[in-house]
């Protein structure tokens, strides 16, 4: 997800996190963390958990979750960087992460977004790339059919997840992600970190001692008490030791982002084929997501409870997805940060960090950069509680969440689709914060990837230039800077989403890729 740009303006995942500055006096630095107490034990407390003990193995890492307060039993997507994160980092095996987690493949989104019938966002990269030969970058010849610019894209519009190898063999490599069911994930999760040497325990939270502005310990309901160097506060929204305990403000996103509510169900899959990738379709009060699962399809409508009531919403739900069974439930949140996400001895992952809603499917992948820049800044100053190391945490977290705000301020913004009094909202009222003048200079020099990387507000950065770019060409977002192309020129390049186009048709379903690793002979490379 967050790590530095090439000289393309491009994020790359593998590489080396930028470097820390911390206290060069060792007599005037505290004692190093050896101890650290993770709590709650859904997804984001066991990537903590695991990333901590993998990347710094020296560390006593102890994870104390509560069954009487369960995880969100929700299916989610995530990003490239999840999957990168899992195997390259965590060094999970993929035979027991495949059959403990049971994941399905995403090779992006599908947006029914804007003024076209769809298009697609893929981990590749469509915009940011200019095809052999070509004068242009590909957003220039994009304005009608902006459809097969990569081979991920070209994939997902066929309904195909991989390519395929020799003998029809799926070629599972590259940038993809997964739809993922939450309790099968957080279970695969247990079992690795237990094999890695961390503790669980089940015990659940009655108070927490401060002093100094620090946490000195935790109280739980067994009766124990229980003390570290270090606490990472995974506890969800209710944010138990941020913003309980030491009260950090919290800072809203609601200039920005409307929706505040989400009605969900789902229904079991009949002859449906599995999709490579999660659908953010228009609804009339905000938007609505699929996630394909093996055994059952997930929706989600996120919505503004100022514009539509819950029942209204639910209403519209049904009535577009008539074949929802079973119950449905309401899922209240706040978009926003706390202003700092580590405090003293206490460092907030995930949802106890900040919210946003979940369009883009960032949530892990912000997970994943919290884990892994945690990790690093501690390596980097040998494991002391470093003021400087802190304060360039908390700066670098904040950008991550902004940005991902005004990232997702894109989608509402330009989205011409419908024109209810919602969507017409968003149109005028949405903040594109620190994204402002990338739109402001796109209107003048159009989809040039390399003029546009100017206006990238931070390094590192979450999605470069390719994400808003396919954002604001996918919705077909004016500019004033057409390229005028010639026909041979146009067929040119047409010639080369041809090939694409052959491969993807040549690839293999979801379907048939799940067959094809369960089959004993399956190796994984």
């Amino acid at each position: 997800m967050v790590l530095p740009l090439d000289a393309a303006g491009r994020f790359r995942w593998h590489g080396d996190l930028p470097m820390v500055s911390h206290s060069e006096n060792p007599s005037a630095a505290p004692a190093g963390v050896q101890r650290v107490l993770v709590l709650g034990g859904g997804s984001a407390g066991l990537l903590a958990a695991l990333t901590l003990k993998r990347l710094q193995p020296n560390l006593e890492v102890s994870l104390v979750y509560s069954s009487e307060i369960g995880v969100i039993g929700v299916g989610e997507g995530t990003t490239a960087a999840f999957p990168a994160h899992i195997f390259d980092t965590l060094g999970i095996p993929k035979e027991e992460f495949y059959a403990g987690a049971q994941p399905t493949w995403k090779q992006g989104l599908r947006l029914l977004w804007g003024p076209r019938e769809d298009f697609f966002y893929d981990f590749e990269f469509q915009y940011d790339q200019r095809f052999e030969g070509m004068p242009k970058a590909n957003g220039f010849y994009a304005a009608g059919d902006c459809h097969d610019l990569s081979q991920a894209g070209a994939l997902m519009a066929r309904e195909k997840a991989f390519t395929t190898g020799p003998l029809g063999k799926p070629v599972i490599k590259g940038q993809y992600a997964f739809h993922i069911e939450n309790h099968r994930l957080v279970s695969c999760l247990e079992d690795v970190a237990k094999r890695y040497g961390v503790s669980l325990e089940d015990d659940t939270l009655d108070r927490v001692e401060t002093a100094d502005g620090k946490v000195t310990a935790l109280h739980f309901k067994s009766g124990a008490t229980r003390t570290a160097d270090l606490y990472v506060d995974a506890s969800g929204f209710r944010a138990e030791l941020i913003g309980k305990a030491l009260q950090e403000p919290f800072i809203s996103y609601k200039g920005s982002l409307f929706c505040d509510r989400a009605v969900i169900g789902d229904w079991q899959r009949e002859d449906e084929p599995i999709l490579p990738y999660t659908t953010a379709e228009t609804y009339d009060h905000g938007w609505c997501w699929q996630i394909e699962h093996e055994n059952f399809i997930n929706r989600g409508y996120v919505y503004a409870s100022e514009f539509v009531s819950d029942d209204e919403a639910r209403a519209e739900f049904l009535a577009k997805n008539p074949k929802i069974t079973g119950e449905t439930r309401v899922v209240n949140f706040g978009s926003g940060r706390y202003e700092r996400s580590w405090v003293g001895n206490v460092v907030a992952i995930g949802n106890a960090s900040g919210f946003v809603e979940p369009l883009e499917a960032t949530a892990l992948a912000q997970v994943v950069f919290e884990c892994r820049w945690l990790a690093e800044s501690l390596r980097q100053t040998g494991s002391k509680l470093d003021e400087t190391m802190i304060a360039g945490f908390n700066r670098v977290t904040a950008i991550a969440w902004d940005e991902i705000r005004d990232f997702l301020a894109y989608h509402y913004k330009f989205n011409t689709r419908l024109d209810t009094p919602f969507w017409k909202h968003c149109r005028e009222n949405t903040s594109l914060g620190n994204y402002a003048e990338l739109h402001r200079l796109y209107t003048e020099v159009g989809p040039n990837p390399m003029l546009l990387v100017q206006a990238l507000p931070a390094r590192p950065n979450i999605y470069g230039v390719e994400g808003f770019l396919a954002m604001l060409v996918g919705m077909q977002v004016p500019h004033y800077a057409p390229h005028l192309f010639s026909p041979e020129e146009f067929a040119g390049f047409q010639r080369h989403r041809d090939k694409l186009a052959a491969q993807a048709k040549a690839g293999v379903s979801v379907r048939q890729a799940l067959d094809a690793i369960r089959r004993p002979s399956w190796q994984w490379t």
